[in-house]
């Protein structure tokens, strides 16, 4: 599926909590790690190339450090075009530029620029102990919502199940608000038609284990809550939708997610 896992990191423990992530899907799907410095100044520090190396030889990465030329966003997006099949890992926080905005201004042009999917995680500021060895990843999770926009990475959500050897689960979220056919009499049994249908289709399309799982109530708390405390699942979705999608330029859902939702999530620009 990918050939490359590129994670950008800085030096600081945040931009590292990415890592059991990447090493995760790596290790799944035969990809190689790296781990990306960006050098904004001229002059190297030794010391930071230090650490640098020995994290990647504890993770059996490739290190490659590029410069920055004041561009941040543009030097790693340079750099997973250098070798053909990366994807960019990164988390939204870290020292320096990563850590101006929920979804981290660098993290965000990356996504906003780039044309490919990217793997964003927000990080809790935990222990280095907690960071040790690869994160399972046993669940693919896609929310959709009716629109054309959020089943658009349905492909994605597939791909990544069958890759990772993980169960896909569609999930749609009922919000309080919604306006449904008076005509149509509310049950679970209709409301979970379309989920279902979806999953069945995508389940026998890339011959993995779908479930569904409909939920009530705003977006963001819905799949939080359902979450809860597991670190197995991989979110894919679009970053523009219907209602709720639409209010910010990542998306109102991914971004309360990525705060909320304690896990990593593929996205990608429209």
């Amino acid at each position: 599926m990918y050939e490359r896992i590129l994670v950008p990191v800085d030096g600081s423990r945040f931009s590292e909590e990415v890592l059991p992530y990447a090493q995760s899907i790596a290790r799944s799907t035969g990809a190689k790690l790296a781990l990306m410095r960006v050098q904004e100044r001229e002059s190297g520090d030794d010391d930071a190339a230090r650490q640098l190396q020995g994290l990647a030889d504890a993770l059996k990465a490739e290190v490659r450090t590029v410069p920055g030329r004041g561009n941040v966003a543009a030097a790693i997006l340079e750099e997973a075009a250098r070798v053909p099949g990366t994807l960019v890992a990164m988390t939204t926080h870290g020292r320096s530029g990563l850590a101006e905005a929920i979804l981290g201004s660098v993290a965000h042009d990356v996504v906003r620029t780039g044309r490919d999917p990217v793997l964003v995680f927000r990080p809790r500021g935990r222990q280095a102990q907690d960071l040790q060895g690869p994160a399972e990843i046993n669940t693919v999770m896609l929310p959709i919502d009716g629109s054309g926009l959020s089943e658009w990475m349905q492909q994605q959500a597939g791909e990544w199940a069958r890759a990772l050897k993980a169960r896909l689960l569609v999930v749609q979220v009922i919000s309080p608000d919604a306006r449904p056919d008076p005509n149509v009499p509310a049950n679970d049994t209709l409301e979970s038609s379309y989920v279902r249908s979806h999953a069945v289709d995508l389940g026998r399309r890339y011959g993995v284990e779908a479930n569904w799982e409909v939920l009530h109530g705003d977006p963001v708390e819905a799949m939080a809550s359902f979450i809860g405390a597991r670190r197995d699942i991989l979110v894919v979705m679009a970053t523009r939708g219907r209602s709720a999608l639409q209010a910010a330029v990542l998306g109102s859902v991914t971004a309360g997610l990525l705060r909320e939702g304690n896990v990593p999530i593929i996205v990608r620009m429209p």
